[in-house]
């Protein structure tokens, strides 16, 4: 009995081989792929009481301009990588800048930067790390204690003890139900405190910056900014946390499609190898 000759399908063949590579290169090359397409989100500060309205300048050109005392700037999206950042005299230019700093910006990241400092002579940029993803039908909250004179406070809210953070750090986001607060900041060191009153909604991420001084100009007060916590819009102004794993939304479609491929192209090849 002799065996029926077949032609293998080249077309089932090639799907196969060009699914298979792109999963290859889907699985070996997530980082690269993602990095090349990810920006970093950047938002700053001005929390130094002794620089009055200034101009802030990355790598060398315009960034902010007339940013006052207290201002929070929204969240930028910046290329990743190594950024001069300096903060000059608003008007004085960048050649008079009295803070020159570089930062090291990681794909995806996202970042709070404060211009922060103790005294005049020892002005600093502090960068904090981030994270606006939400907790599915919860307000988030974070302090940040950047009075100089203020030391170690406590965040008690509604009567009850949450957190606390030192001088230059932040205490860890605070998921909180949404309704009313009443926050205050209570500062042992100088046996000062700070109040905020807010109803905190559902999927916003509130920041609370102590700012100023107690014992000198300007005064101790709290300053906010609020963001829209949704993890379906990453890379967006609205959600400043870009999705960084292998099973993020863009590369979602070209994993189906390689498989698709693979499945397709397996099923002609198949078939032909095996007819008779």
């Amino acid at each position: 009995m002799k065996m029926k000759k077949t032609r293998r399908s080249p077309g089932g063949l090639a799907l196969l081989l060009c699914g298979m590579f792109a999963l290859t290169s889907f699985f070996l090359f997530p980082a690269s792929r993602a990095q090349a397409a990810t920006p970093a989100f950047v938002r700053i500060i001005h929390a130094s009481p002794f620089v009055a309205t200034a101009d802030v300048f990355v790598d060398g050109n315009p960034f902010l301009t007339s940013f006052a005392f207290g201002a929070i700037a929204g969240y930028s999206p910046v290329p990743p990588g190594p950024h001069k950042v300096q903060i000059a005299l608003a008007g004085k230019g960048v050649s008079s800048a009295a803070l020159t700093e570089t930062l090291a910006i990681q794909p995806g990241g996202v970042y709070t930067v404060a211009a922060i400092g103790t005294k005049p002579t020892n002005l600093m940029l502090k960068v904090f790390v981030d994270s606006n993803l939400a907790t599915n039908g919860m307000s988030k909250v974070r302090v940040y204690q950047l009075v100089p004179d203020g030391g170690w406070m406590d965040v008690i809210n509604n009567g009850k003890w949450m957190a606390g953070a030192a001088y230059q750090n932040a205490t860890g986001y605070l998921s909180l139900s949404p309704g009313a607060a009443a926050l205050n900041l209570n500062s042992a060191s100088t046996n000062r405190s700070l109040s905020f009153s807010t109803t905190l909604q559902a999927n916003i991420v509130t920041s609370i910056f102590a700012v100023g001084m107690f014992n000198g100009a300007p005064k101790a007060e709290i300053v906010t900014a609020q963001t829209a916590a949704l993890p379906g819009l990453p890379q967006t102004g609205s959600n400043p946390m870009p999705i960084l794993s292998s099973d993020g939304q863009l590369s979602t479609p070209w994993l189906l499609l390689a498989l698709a491929l693979v499945v397709v192209g397996g099923t002609l090849f198949t078939r032909r190898l095996f007819a008779h």
